[in-house]
């Protein structure tokens, strides 16, 4: 019995606990806007751990953007309105999922244009390996490729 309880007692110790980064002072009373700055939070990057959502930091920083955002969204900004006011003070870095732009293009199509690419240089590769011509031995090298075989 002592085995079991001490097994649960670790279970529960190593268990991962997801800790929320959003205080409960900066949430919001209307749950609609609460739920818009949610979205809008999970979208932006966090500038100080920048690989985790401003929703998910508990950097100051983040802090300090989750309530940049509920303070736009009350005073009445649409979501778009948010994501370029942020995007005006910190650029496009602080998007996790970067816009379609003509500073970006290059961004989106590269992963397409390098497979492109790969399936070319590939294609060319096995064409030119498949029509090189097998070189003819000379008399003098069947001669002695003949010798060689007869040995044996």
């Amino acid at each position: 019995m002592t085995l079991r309880r001490l097994f649960l007692f670790l279970a529960l110790l190593l268990t991962p606990i997801h800790a929320f980064a959003v205080n409960p002072d900066e949430v919001l009373a209307d749950p609609a806007l609460e739920q818009r700055a949610r979205a809008l939070s999970a979208e932006l990057r966090c500038m100080v751990c920048q690989n985790q959502s401003i929703d998910d930091s508990n950097a100051e920083l983040a802090r300090d953007l989750r309530v940049v955002v509920r303070e736009r969204l009350v005073d009445g900004d649409s979501d778009e309105q948010v994501l370029d006011y942020v995007v005006s003070r910190y650029g496009e870095f602080v998007l996790l999922k970067p816009r379609l732009s003509v500073r970006t293009i290059g961004l989106w199509g590269a992963p397409a244009a390098l497979a492109i690419i790969g399936l070319i240089v590939a294609v060319v590769y096995t064409r030119r390996r498949a029509v090189q011509p097998v070189a003819k031995l000379s008399p003098e090298e069947e001669a002695r490729l003949g010798k060689l075989l007869d040995r044996e």
